[in-house]
């Protein structure tokens, strides 16, 4: 679950510990001594702290970056942003996520309105990664490695398999199917920008097989993203980086957030959101400081503190009641502890920005760290109605949780991830809950139509299992959303 990347920030940060990686490519440091280092400690390399290391370009108050929806609702234009975690135990979700690439294209494809009416819808396609860089993940950074900080990546996997290989101590082994599976090596499709664009007549594809879909194709090459990213995933915030209005891709005469289209934000990951505000609370040379080490745990093998993990992101971003000390949580909840980007950071420019302020339309789908759904509606939009996020369950790690082969110990898990499993499969790993994305996500579900029955809360936010072996229920719900958003063009 947990690979490395830079600090993110405008200003250049170092974290000067060795480190090694345990199992899942989580991340454990131990502050040491050496040149130009301070015991350990993370350190700026010029003035701002690191509560302002990490930066949005768009003014907290811009409420006129994007434009209007069309007026009369007749929107065929769809934006999908794509979000996928980078980091090393992501492997075979990214290969079941290519699995379902060309399925998604095809949905997309014969997507009819509520009248059934086919909407040839126009669209544009981005993907990026969760790293938006860490001080903890700098020093494992390959050399040719640059956090995307939510830029478009849009260059064929099959032209960075070094991507598929993991960092540190103990990598993941290379998974080049999660590439080549899907892409073929020296046929490989790309758009002809940052991201890819087609309607029913036309698209910016270049190469791939004659005979296939050219789109799906692309999406085929373009979505893997590899397992040498940073295991802090800061996926709220490459997210709305991505979206910043004053980025390139979002500017000039074709951007990918265009005027009148409905924004569909796909996340895919196994961990919780890490969007940091405070690098100090991840420096291993505060290890005795109990202000910045509070949010740590205690290393089982030596009984006492020693190193942030990433634990530390959920602890330090969430908060959770346990009446009876069983390990077993009665509920956890997203906390603005000072150490995290606040979510509503992301809550208030995807709803006040966007929905409001711009009359845009914002659906998401999640495929994160929740229990496998076990029924769905039948009908439009498919979402679920039992299992998934119904059953989700906080828990510590119990020792019926270890896979087999894998080589830790429920307290050593305790100790790396905080949590227990939101999900588990021996076919596709482990993934922790998702707090913070998920309340996110679900903030979208807002009854903002006044002639909705009761009131009711329109369902804008759909999510589904990572530890799914196929995704193509979440596609359905994803698709099943959007026939409730989309109408033909005219």
């Amino acid at each position: 679950m947990f690979a490395c990347g830079d600090n993110g920030g405008d200003d250049e940060s170092t974290t000067t510990a060795t480190a090694t990686v345990a199992s899942a490519g989580s991340v454990t440091l131990t502050p040491t001594s050496g040149e130009g280092t301070t015991g350990g400690s993370i350190t700026a390399s010029s003035e701002p702290t690191a509560t302002t290391m990490m930066k949005f370009d768009l003014p907290e108050d811009d409420t006129t970056a994007l434009p209007d929806c069309s007026a009369d609702g007749t929107c065929n234009l769809l934006d999908i942003l794509f979000v996928i975690d980078n980091s090393g135990s992501m492997g075979e979700e990214q290969t079941n996520l290519a699995a379902n690439f060309p399925y998604l294209i095809t949905k997309i494809r014969e997507l009819k309105d509520k009248n059934m009416a086919l909407v040839n819808a126009d669209v544009n396609i981005m993907v990026t990664t969760s790293d938006f860089g860490h001080p903890l993940c700098t020093q494992f950074q390959k050399p040719d490695y640059t956090p995307a900080k939510g830029a478009p990546i849009n260059t064929a996997c099959t032209d960075r398999l070094e991507r598929f290989t993991g960092i540190g101590g103990n990598p993941p082994l290379m998974i080049p199917q999660a590439c080549t599976n899907g892409c073929t090596p020296g046929a490989a499709a790309v758009p002809d920008g940052p991201f890819i664009h087609f309607n029913v007549n036309t698209n910016n594809i270049i190469g791939g097989d004659p005979m296939n879909d050219p789109v799906a194709d692309a999406l085929s090459c373009i979505g893997p993203q590899g397992i040498d990213g940073c295991g802090m995933e800061a996926t709220l915030e490459t997210m709305l980086q991505a979206l910043d209005p004053g980025k390139p891709w979002n500017s000039g005469a074709e951007p990918f957030l265009r005027t009148g289209a409905v924004l569909a934000v796909i996340v895919v990951t196994d961990e919780e959101d890490c969007a940091t505000k405070d690098y100090q609370h991840f420096d291993p040379g505060k290890v005795n400081d109990p202000t910045y080490s509070q949010y740590w745990e205690v290393n089982p093998t030596k009984g006492t503190k020693d190193s942030p993990t990433s634990a530390t992101c959920f602890n330090a971003g969430v908060s959770c009641i346990d009446n009876n000390a069983d390990g077993i949580y009665e509920s956890c909840m997203s906390e603005d502890k000072g150490v995290l980007q606040p979510i509503e950071r992301y809550i208030s420019y995807l709803k006040e920005v966007l929905i409001k302020g711009k009359n845009k339309q914002v659906v998401m789908l999640g495929i994160l760290g929740v229990p496998p759904v076990t029924a769905r509606n039948p009908l439009p939009p498919f979402e679920p109605t039992d299992g998934g996020v119904f059953d989700l369950v906080y828990r510590d790690w119990l020792a019926t949780d270890i896979l087999p082969g894998d080589p830790d110990t429920a307290p050593i898990k305790q100790y790396l991830f905080g949590i227990g499993p939101g999900c588990s499969n021996a076919a596709t790993g482990q993934a922790v809950p998702p707090t913070r994305v998920k309340e996110v996500c679900e903030s979208l579900n807002v009854p903002d139509d006044p002639s909705t029955p009761n009131n009711e809360a329109k369902l804008r936010c759909c999510i589904e299992s990572i530890c799914d072996t196929d995704f193509s229920n979440a596609i359905n719900c994803l698709a099943g959303i959007l026939q409730n958003e989309l109408a033909p063009a005219g």
